[in-house]
C-alpha cells in the first residue's frame, strides 16, 4: 500500500509542556488506522496539528507526498482532511441535511462574494450520498435535539464525509455509545475505504479500535511506544503495562476518565 499520510517527528508543545514528542506513524491509503493511548497520552493534540488546528512545534506532516505542515485548515480541508470532533460540535438550530450542507462547502471568499450577489441553487447529490451512506435519511429534516446520542455521532460523521475527504480523523466517536451502537459504527468504519475514505481513528472503546483498525498506533505520555496489526499491539508488553491491561480487549478500558486528555490536549 501507498502511505496518504505521513507523520514525521510531530512534536507539539504548550509552553513547557510535550503533549506530543517527536512522533512518527504513516497511514495506508485505502485503510483503517487506529490511535490510541490512556489519558494525557497527547492524541488530541496529535490530531490538533494534523489537521491544523495547532501548530506543531517541529515536524512535518505530509498528504499524498505532499507536505501540509504549514497549511491552515481550511486549506487542508480542500485537499481532503476532514476530521471530528469529541464535542461534536453540531448546530442545534439545523436540521440534519443542513448540518451536512455546512461540511459540504469549503468556500473561498470569491465563492461567498458571488453566492450574495447571485445566488444559486447548490447540488445536494453529495449531502443524499452522505446520509444515505450513515443510515440517516429518514432524519435528514430533523434537528439534532430530537436525535438519540447515537444518532448526533452519525450526524457528526457525515458532516465529515460529505465533502468526500480522501482522509478523515475521527476523535472519539464511540463516545457514549452503547455496545451495540459501536458494533454498528466499527461496520460503519470498515466500509469508509471502499468509499475512497482512508480512516484515523481515535477512541477509547478498544473493541472497536481491535475490530475496525488493520494497523494501531499507541501513544504514551507524547511518544510512541508500539506500532502494528491489532493483534501485535494487543501483545505488546509495553502496550500492555502502560495501557491496556490485563483486560485490553474489554470494551471501553479508560471509559471512567474517557474525556479529552486532561493538561495537555485543548
Amino acid at each position: 500500500m501507498t502511505a496518504l499520510l505521513e507523520v514525521v517527528d510531530l512534536t507539539v508543545r504548550y509552553g513547557g509542556v510535550t503533549a506530543v514528542d517527536a512522533v512518527g506513524l504513516t497511514v495506508d491509503e485505502g485503510s483503517v488506522a487506529g490511535l490510541i493511548g490512556p489519558n494525557g497520552a497527547g492524541k488530541t493534540s496529535c490530531i490538533d496539528a494534523l489537521t491544523g488546528f495547532h501548530p506543531p512545534t517541529h515536524g512535518r506532516v505530509r498528504l499524498d507526498g505532499r507536505d501540509v505542515t504549514d497549511l491552515a485548515p481550511h486549506r487542508r480541508a480542500r485537499l481532503g482532511f476532514a476530521r471530528t470532533f469529541q464535542g461534536l460540535d453540531l448546530f442545534e438550530d439545523l436540521t440534519v441535511a443542513q448540518n451536512l450542507a455546512v461540511g459540504a462547502a469549503t468556500p473561498t471568499w470569491r465563492d461567498t462574494l458571488a453566492d450574495a450577489l447571485w445566488p444559486r441553487r447548490r447540488d445536494d447529490a453529495a449531502v443524499d450520498e452522505a446520509l444515505d451512506l450513515v443510515g440517516l435519511t429518514d432524519l435528514a429534516h430533523r434537528h439534532p435535539t430530537d436525535l438519540s446520542n447515537g444518532q448526533r455521532h452519525l450526524v457528526a460523521l457525515a458532516r465529515a464525509l460529505v465533502a468526500r475527504p480522501r482522509l478523515v480523523l475521527l476523535d472519539e466517536p464511540a463516545a457514549g455509545l452503547d455496545e451495540r451502537e459501536s458494533a454498528e459504527l466499527g461496520a460503519l468504519i470498515r466500509r469508509l475505504p471502499e468509499r475512497g475514505v482512508t480512516v484515523l481513528l481515535v477512541d477509547h472503546d478498544m473493541a472497536l479500535v481491535m475490530g475496525a483498525c488493520d494497523r494501531v498506533h499507541v501513544l504514551d505520555v507524547g511518544r510512541l511506544i508500539a506500532s502494528g496489526t491489532p493483534a501485535e499491539v494487543r501483545a505488546d508488553p509495553q502496550v500492555v503495562e502502560a495501557y491496556l491491561g490485563t483486560g485490553g480487549t474489554d470494551r471501553g478500558h479508560d471509559e471512567a476518565d474517557a474525556g479529552p486528555d486532561p493538561g495537555v490536549a485543548p
